[in-house]
């Protein structure tokens, strides 16, 4: 008998945990997750690029030491507008100049031994040798005249054999002095000829050390190459610097250029031509435009980052960028007009897809809801908001990121928390 009211109790007890469930089941009375919801909406939508660049000028002129010396005279100061030909540095260059003088004396003396090498000899060189032949060339021939006419009068028994032999005793020296002038000159003009080749090799030397120490001594007067602005000046007077030291740089600034580091990942989006916004912390309330120039063709490393270099022209009338100063830089590489946009939050990623959680009404219940996991398809995205280019449409409430993690088919309950985005759902 207990055994039988046992098993009616637990039969009891089973069937009204089953009627409890159904219950519960069917009045929608299950724990529901509460969330906030966004309807897409048209807005026009530009794709930035952000990251930081450096200012430089379009075309700078550093000017360094061309030798070892003292800074003279400091004719401006850093920052100064000059102009074209304007004295900026002097240094001293009396060691040059004093240098200068002996090889310009060492280049004349070249150029005259050029000449007379040129010209066969020098005259009074010249004119002893050929004049010592000449000599010996005519007292040979008398001699030889000579020796004939003494020959007719020992035939005539005028003159004696002794005479005869003591003349051609002259003449065979005579003879042998013409030889040996002879081969002098000879010897002289192959000597006028090294002498020339010589005198050529030393006046090239002579003239590029006169060149390069005129080039020393000018540049000890430097001056300004074009109008412009004097941003660094490293040297004073008094100073003494070597060669290769700096001492000046300077640059039209009206026109300045923006070295943009553009992370990897983003160098795909770049275009010439494409509007910059520049701004510099230091002056908050201002900002300059450009546009981008050269797209980067290599990555390289910068830091912890790995970044292509991007050059963007800047227009810098009022000449409040200077040389150097590290700047934000906002590239709009695209965009679109009047397309549907969701917030960045709402679109997920998996597997390369992207999609979203879309609020359904539940079969279940009567003005319940739950939701809808379904892919879409993006276009370009601003900080905040993705372009739509498939899977939803104007209407539709879409899932905002929460405190619960959305699955497909949860039940929710949606929260109006933008009464301007979900008008019309107040009573959910």
């Amino acid at each position: 008998m207990e055994q039988r009211l046992r098993n009616r109790i637990l039969i009891l007890l089973v069937i009204a945990g089953v009627v409890v469930f159904a219950f519960i089941s069917v009045s929608g009375r299950q724990p529901v997750a509460k969330i906030s919801a966004v309807m897409p909406k048209r807005e026009n939508l530009v794709s930035s690029i952000h990251s930081n660049g450096k200012v430089e000028p379009i075309t700078p002129y550093t000017m360094r030491a061309q030798l070892d010396t003292f800074v003279e005279k400091v004719a401006v100061v850093e920052g100064q507008p000059v102009k074209k030909g304007q004295l900026l540095l002097q240094l001293n260059v009396k060691d040059a100049e004093a240098q200068l003088a002996e090889a310009r004396s060492k280049l004349l003396r070249a150029q005259d031994d050029l000449r007379a090498a040129r010209a066969g000899g020098r005259a009074d060189d010249a004119a002893r040798v050929t004049g010592d032949l000449a000599k010996a060339q005519a007292e040979r021939d008398r001699l030889q005249r000579n020796h004939e006419v003494l020959k007719r009068l020992i035939e005539k028994q005028a003159a004696t054999q002794d005479e005869l032999s003591a003349n051609d005793l002259a003449l065979a020296k005579m003879q042998s002095e013409v030889t040996r002038l002879t081969a002098g000159k000879q010897e002289f003009g192959r000597q006028v000829t090294l002498d020339g080749s010589r005198s050529l090799l030393m006046v090239e030397q002579a003239q590029s050390a006169v060149a390069a120490l005129e080039s020393k001594v000018r540049n000890g007067h430097i001056v300004a190459p074009v109008d412009g602005i004097l941003y660094s000046l490293p040297v004073k007077m008094g100073d003494y610097v070597k060669v290769g030291d700096l001492l000046l740089e300077m640059a039209d600034l009206r026109k300045v250029r923006v070295r943009a580091f553009i992370d990897e990942p983003e160098l795909g989006q770049l275009e010439p031509g494409e509007p910059v916004r520049i701004t510099w912390d230091a002056l908050p309330n201002r900002s300059w435009m450009g546009k981008t120039e050269i797209i980067p063709k290599q990555v390289v490393a910068r830091g912890s980052r790995s970044v292509g270099e991007m050059l963007c022209a800047v227009d810098n009338d009022k000449l409040e960028l200077l040389p150097n100063i590290n700047v934000n830089i906002r590239i709009n590489s695209k965009e679109r007009k009047n397309v549907l946009a969701v917030p960045r939050g709402a679109v997920e990623s998996e597997g390369g897809r992207r999609y979203v959680y879309v609020v359904k009404d539940n079969p279940l219940g009567v003005g319940k809801k739950q939701l809808e996991k379904r892919e879409i398809q993006v276009g370009i995205a601003d900080a905040t908001r993705y372009e739509i280019v498939s899977g939803l449409q104007e209407g539709d409430l879409v899932a905002l990121p929460g405190d619960v993690e959305p699955r497909d088919g949860m039940p929710v309950k949606v929260l109006n928390t933008d009464e301007t985005v979900l008008q019309g759902h107040a009573d959910e």
